[in-house]
């Protein structure tokens, strides 16, 4: 996560200029070993390029990452604010959630913190009136979409290192602060991930836990979330995120019907990755067993095709 030293290098450097580490020290006021630290992790995460100049010194410039791009669309719609002093790592967190209006428990849930925590990473922000109001419950100001869009790549990319420093060929499919769904494209990278910690396959190729096994075409997915225990509910939202065909739909109505899954619950667990309609249309075809329109952008199989595939395999 980008730290205030790591914002204020590249506040000197999103204009387009270049600069050695003496003078972002000398402009940023922080130690020249600090800022030598700082630059290497900028490096490390792709944000900055370098070259060298005379007597060897270390040139670097901010690179064209969506980070980076997102960053200067902030400071170009909102320059007056001083993002560095403004933006911690906990405060981007907790905005990732302001995109709608939700209240600070719910957000301390999601982060696995307090509920003190939350509301002192939002003082800053409430603090300079960045807050719409929404009774209980805290939302960014209509004006603040670039801070959100750049939060938003902070985390994302976050996630993306993460994972491709593990498998190389790995893609973000969806993400909150805490959390990444990302799929794979090289056997190398299955493998890899299969024997890091903290991650752990999901979509299709976690079915066979619960007694469904189906053919996998192409790499399997893989869910990080370190301390978050892998339910069959995030499977059913994580197969459909990753795909909502009609083969995908499919197997997750057997899933829901085979492990009992209940349907608010679902639907509570669908709402952070905003399919609750889709899944909400899941349980009607299920329950009244008649066949529904597709007016959703996802394929639903007939309810003949269903009853098949509940047959074939031996789900009551």
């Amino acid at each position: 996560m980008l730290s205030k030293a790591g914002l204020e290098i590249l506040d000197v450097l999103c204009s387009g200029r270049e600069a050695t580490t003496q003078e972002l020290a000398a402009e940023t006021e922080h130690s020249r070993k600090h800022v030598y630290r700082v630059v290497d992790d900028l490096l490390d995460a792709g944000l900055l390029d370098e070259s060298r100049c005379h007597h060897n010194q270390r040139v670097v410039r901010a690179t064209d990452d969506p980070v980076v791009e997102a960053y200067r669309h902030l400071t170009s719609k909102l320059g007056h604010v001083d993002w560095p002093e403004l933006l911690s790592p906990a405060t981007i967190r907790v905005c990732w959630y302001l995109d709608e209006p939700r209240r600070i428990t719910t957000i301390a849930d999601r982060l696995g913190i307090t509920r003190q925590a939350a509301h002192k990473a939002l003082s800053p922000l409430k603090n300079r009136a960045m807050l719409a109001p929404s009774g209980p419950d805290y939302a960014l100001a209509d004006d603040l979409e670039p801070l959100l869009s750049f939060v938003q790549e902070v985390v994302t990319h976050e996630h993306r290192t993460r994972a491709r420093n593990i498998a190389p060929s790995a893609t973000v499919e969806w993400c909150d602060p805490k959390r990444a769904l990302v799929h794979v494209q090289e056997p190398e990278d299955t493998d890899a991930l299969q024997h890091a910690p903290d991650w752990e396959m999901t979509g299709l190729a976690k079915f066979q836990a619960y007694g469904l096994q189906f053919f996998l075409a192409g790499e399997p997915a893989f869910w990080y979330a370190p301390d978050n225990p892998l339910t069959p509910a995030d499977i059913v939202c994580q197969t459909l995120v990753l795909e909502a065909d009609s083969r995908n739909v499919s197997y997750a109505m057997l899933l829901i019907e085979q492990e009992q899954i209940n349907e608010d619950e679902l639907i509570e667990t669908a709402v952070w990755y905003g399919i609750e309609s889709v899944i909400a249309r899941l349980y009607r075809l299920i329950e009244e067993d008649s066949d529904t329109t597709d007016d959703a952008g996802i394929s639903l199989p007939s309810a003949r095709e269903y009853a098949a595939l509940k047959e074939q395999y031996g789900v009551a």
